[in-house]
């Protein structure tokens, strides 16, 4: 049974464009698998804790020597390793904060990337196809003024292809603050044009990788 792995990150429950994409995603790969399994994270609902020592030095200790605190850092990280190696196919929802992604999103990363197992030379989800919708309030694509300080595609290609090894593609959603913003208000049809753009090409890539 095909499974997709949902990952929301926005901290906005209403009017995120990143949820909206990600939730048109998610209902054109079930229209294409209504027997599907979905697995959803909202990590900005239900955040995962960041990486720390206990999480990192369990995967270096014994089991019969680790901690209480050790045993449930790495049960953790054992429960969402278990879920990106189970996914056929991986939508994840990426708004650009302050450049970069969201701390949640952060989080989830560090908790799944683990050398000699998810990450190497052999990661263990290698080809997974993974969307990453990256909306952004403003433009930040080439020959934009603010192109210098776009940290998303670029960190996220590289940790999610070069580390983990799977097959990303992204959908950029951009001017997503104009009709919030009175001074970006001549932005608003670039807004919607980009909006209805992102809309199309999510329901788009479900469709092709459920088929």
């Amino acid at each position: 049974m095909p499974t997709l792995l949902h990952i929301d990150s926005s901290a906005v429950a209403d009017g995120s464009v990143s949820r909206e994409v990600s939730a048109a995603f998610r209902a054109a790969w079930q229209a294409q698998h209504p027997d599907g399994t979905v697995i959803y994270r909202d990590l900005a609902v239900d955040p995962i804790p960041h990486l720390d020592g206990h999480g990192i030095s369990a995967t270096f200790t014994p089991a019969e020597g680790r901690s209480a605190e050790q045993s449930t850092a790495l049960a953790l990280r054992e429960e969402l390793m278990a879920e990106l190696e189970q996914a056929d196919a991986i939508v994840i929802g990426a708004p650009m904060y302050n450049f970069t992604i969201p701390s949640t999103l952060k989080a989830w990363l560090d908790q799944v990337i683990l050398m000699g197992r998810t990450a190497g030379e052999t990661p263990s989800a290698k080809g997974t196809p993974v969307t990453v919708i990256a909306a952004r309030g403003g433009s930040y694509g080439p020959g934009a003024p603010r192109e210098p300080y776009e940290f998303v595609t670029t960190y996220l290609e590289k940790v999610l292809t070069g580390m983990l090894g799977l097959e990303v593609d992204f959908i950029v959603p951009e001017f997503t603050l104009a009709p919030k913003v009175p001074a970006m208000a001549d932005f608003v049809p670039k807004a919607a044009e980009s909006k209805a753009k992102a809309l199309e090409d999510a329901a788009r890539k479900a469709k092709a990788l459920a088929a």
